[in-house]
């Protein structure tokens, strides 16, 4: 299996479960069967259009390739079959969910770099493709995005593509620079929910009247 064949199987189990994370959620807020398809293909490919429509980019990638709306939608709507037993598979999820972060992040990066633009676009981009689709599925859901509360998550992407500049700037082989930011970077995310590492939180209670 070459490195190219890896990152796209990567990125298929990432946005899968993404999709099926989203229908849970869709499942807590009582969704239709359409709004479950729904939320599911928009946390999935809403990072990636976001960045697409900022830099310009097009066609997007569900529109390049249609079969990944297929993809998400279909692994939400078989979420509905099986969510007695998603309780059992908390530790799996969580998992999935920090590969598809760096993973995430490594892609936008990956495109941001190739077109050429600065260091701060292509970190940004990478948290775009990273985060934006949770804030979307959060924000649908009226929920306070994951993204703008005290887990490391936005800062492990910002941390992911600091190391894949870092080694494009120190001259290292592409691939290698690219597998060992991903590692860094899950290793971070896991490290984070196992010891419970979080940002320092703002919290102002005084009233302005």
């Amino acid at each position: 299996m070459t490195s190219e064949t890896l990152f796209h199987l990567l990125y298929l189990v990432a946005i899968v479960a993404e999709a099926m994370t989203a229908a849970l959620a869709a499942g807590r807020r009582q969704m239709d069967w359409f709004g479950v398809a729904l939320l599911g293909s928009i946390t999935a490919l809403g990072g990636g259009s976001v960045r697409d429509v900022l830099l310009g980019r097009h066609p997007l990638s569900w529109v390049e390739n249609p079969s990944y709306l297929l993809i998400t939608a279909g692994a939400a709507l078989a979420t509905i079959l099986i969510a007695r037993h998603m309780g059992h598979l908390r530790r799996l999820f969580l998992l999935l969910d920090a590969v598809g972060l760096v993973v995430f992040t490594i892609i936008g990066c990956n495109i941001a770099a190739g077109l050429g633009l600065s260091p701060v676009i292509v970190i940004a981009s990478g948290m775009i493709t990273g985060c934006v689709g949770g804030v979307l599925r959060d924000v649908l859901c009226a929920d306070v995005p994951l993204l703008f509360r005290a887990e490391l998550y936005a800062t492990v992407s910002i941390v992911t593509g600091m190391l894949y500049l870092a080694g494009q700037w120190w001259g290292l082989p592409h691939e290698p620079v690219m597998l060992g930011a991903m590692l860094l970077g899950l290793a971070l995310r896991l490290l984070a929910l196992r010891f419970g590492w979080s940002m320092p939180k703002f919290v102002y209670t005084q009233s302005l009247h």
